[in-house]
């Protein structure tokens, strides 16, 4: 069975993908993990960054004697997949992107950094507060902040070059909703045109967050695509 690994974005967890999995167990050996930090496991002693979890997927796929795997990565995990991609070509197949944010500079990723504030999210929206704590145990105020750390080091030196996904030739489905007010439509065609074996999906009535999303269409594309 076609084996398939399934990753979550900045500060979530793979608890969020618990409806989808069902969907695809019929075709697909399913995995999950949750990344350095995240869901209750150990905050690490240095910075979160892309390259910490793309070593968090190696070390899993090592682990589980896995040499290669396709990846579905939600926001953050699809830059982590091409991050992988590009610097370990031999491990990961094919790729769907969903939501991924692709265009980081200084200033937009203090704007995204800033909505982690955790006092703030408390204050202003206590049901949030309370899922992240949820998904996250005692240290979530930690997850928030180290992730708005990696933010503005990603906005400083994005991990990934125009250049580098110029040399991905894994095929690529690159996707977005058309109603994402994260991600741009621009950002998302800009990277699909620089990579050499893509597609680009766009996907109709389709907000950023995952459970908002319309998980009928999410399988038929995995199912099309892989």
């Amino acid at each position: 069975m076609q084996k398939l690994l399934i990753l979550h974005g900045a500060i979530g967890s793979s608890k969020q993908f618990e409806p989808l999995l069902p969907l695809l167990k019929n075709r697909f050996d399913v995995f999950t993990l949750d990344y350095s930090g995240h869901a209750g496991k150990p905050i690490p002693e240095g910075k979160f960054s892309i390259p910490l979890f793309a070593e968090d997927i190696l070390n899993w796929m090592n682990h589980n004697t896995i040499k290669t795997i396709d990846i579905l990565g939600y926001s953050m995990s699809g830059y982590v997949a091409l991050y992988l991609a590009k610097h370990h070509p031999d491990r990961v197949g094919k790729i769907f992107t969903i939501s991924t944010k692709f265009d980081w500079n200084p200033q937009g990723a203090a704007k995204e950094a800033g909505m982690l504030n955790a006092e703030k999210i408390e204050e202003k929206v206590p049901t949030f507060a309370k899922a992240l704590a949820e998904r996250h145990g005692q240290h979530w105020k930690t997850v928030l902040s180290k992730t708005a750390e990696m933010m503005i080091d990603f906005g400083n030196q994005p991990a990934l070059t125009t250049a580098d996904f110029a040399e991905i030739q894994h095929p690529v489905l690159v996707s977005v909703g058309d109603r994402d007010n994260m991600v741009s439509l621009e950002e998302t065609v800009f990277i699909y045109r620089q990579l050499k074996n893509a597609q680009l999906l766009v996907l109709p009535q389709t907000q950023h967050p995952f459970e908002k999303m319309e998980l009928e269409r999410i399988v038929f594309e995995v199912n099309r695509f892989f």
